[in-house]
């Protein structure tokens, strides 16, 4: 008697051979597809027939995301409309502001006789890369001396100072950003007019405002301009704000950190500005000192002017005495005029009395004459 079931129902292989089975092939084709790259094009050619089902499946949610981007887009675009109005309106106002306070300016300065402010110049320019040097904070920017751009130059943005530019080529420049550690700028504060000078960190995280006394009268939140006394920053740009001020006793100075203004390493556009101030030419240093002969011949100039002056003040004096004594001289001969017309009689005519009072007052003034 036979068991077996009727061909109808046949299982085949059984199930543990076929999990073998499968198995191996998915294992070889895992091994062929990462090494020899064999269904790549299988897998480019299902994508592709898949392609139009998935987009179909996404157009829901496509359609979701546009609307609400539509109207959030619309929303911040209205928003931006009404700030950049505005905006704008105000530096309208403060250039008409500025065109007349400089018309003042240069009037009071004619007037004054004093030297007219150099004018800036601003190149606008944008960061390429960063440098390769990770321990340093410089960035390359696209333009170079054939734009005009100088050795030394001001970098800043619309906020404040960024940088400075340190090396110069025909189609790029560096700028070495105030963060740096070598970076240095002379600065002063808004509030009281303290000068000093700001660094940077070796992290590049903040800045150390440097040579600040004890006893400064400075405070949190204090703003620092540039005080253009090096002649490359023009005075008045916003560089830096205090944010820490540590006071220890056993030093003469404060340490105060800050933080700059201007985002050091958010903006990708900035200004390369072009700035000149007349400096007057340097002290020579390596001058010989004055020779003891100098000295004596300077003190011998001395004295000798001081003696020409003394004699020129007593002579002065002696001739002012003379005058002195000549005028109080003169008063008794006016006193006789007077008592010779007094004594004229009453019917006297007038011409008389002019006669005989001029003949009165010629022996007193002959008289006066001969007083030594």
């Amino acid at each position: 008697m036979e068991y077996s079931p009727p061909p109808l129902f046949k299982q085949g292989p059984s199930a543990i051979a076929r999990l073998i089975f499968f198995v191996t092939v998915a294992v070889a084709l895992l091994v062929s597809d990462a090494r020899f790259k064999t269904l790549e094009v299988l897998r480019e050619a299902i994508g592709t027939g898949l392609y139009p089902a998935q987009r179909a499946a996404l157009v829901p949610r496509d359609t979701l995301y546009a609307a609400l981007d539509f109207f959030t887009s619309s929303h911040t675009l209205r928003n931006e409309n009404a700030d950049l109005t505005a905006r704008n309106l105000k530096l309208t106002l403060q250039q008409s502001q500025a065109v007349e306070l400089e018309a003042e300016n240069r009037h009071l300065r004619a007037l004054l006789s004093l030297t007219q402010r150099p004018g800036i110049n601003s190149i606008p320019a944008e960061i390429q890369y960063d440098a390769r040097d990770p321990f340093t904070q410089k960035v390359v920017i696209d333009r170079g001396s054939s734009a005009g751009i100088q050795l030394g130059a001001p970098v800043v943005d619309e906020t404040g100072v960024l940088g400075q530019v340190t090396r110069v080529f025909p189609l790029q420049s560096e700028v070495t950003l105030i963060s740096d550690k070598d970076e240095a700028i002379p600065v002063q504060l808004v509030r009281t007019g303290l000068r000093s000078v700001i660094y940077g960190t070796p992290r590049g995280e903040a800045l150390d405002l440097r040579f600040v006394p004890i006893s400064a009268d400075v405070k949190v939140g204090d703003e620092l301009v540039t005080s253009g006394l090096d002649g490359v920053f023009p005075e008045g740009l916003p560089v830096a704000r205090v944010a820490q001020i540590d006071r220890q006793a056993d030093t003469a100075f404060a340490h105060v950190q800050c933080i700059s203004i201007a985002p050091v390493h958010g903006p990708r556009q900035l200004l390369v500005l072009q700035y000149q101030t007349p400096m007057p030419p340097p002290a020579d240093l390596d001058a010989p000192p004055p020779s003891d002969k100098d000295i004596k011949a300077a003190a011998a100039a001395k004295r000798a002017l001081k003696a020409s002056t003394d004699k020129a003040g007593d002579a002065t004096g002696a001739s002012s005495a003379d005058k002195g004594d000549k005028g109080t001289a003169n008063k008794p001969t006016a006193a006789a005029g007077k008592t010779s017309a007094a004594h004229q009689p009453e019917h006297a005519s007038p011409a008389s009395v002019a006669r005989s009072g001029t003949s009165a007052s010629q022996p007193a003034t002959a008289i006066h004459g001969a007083h030594p």
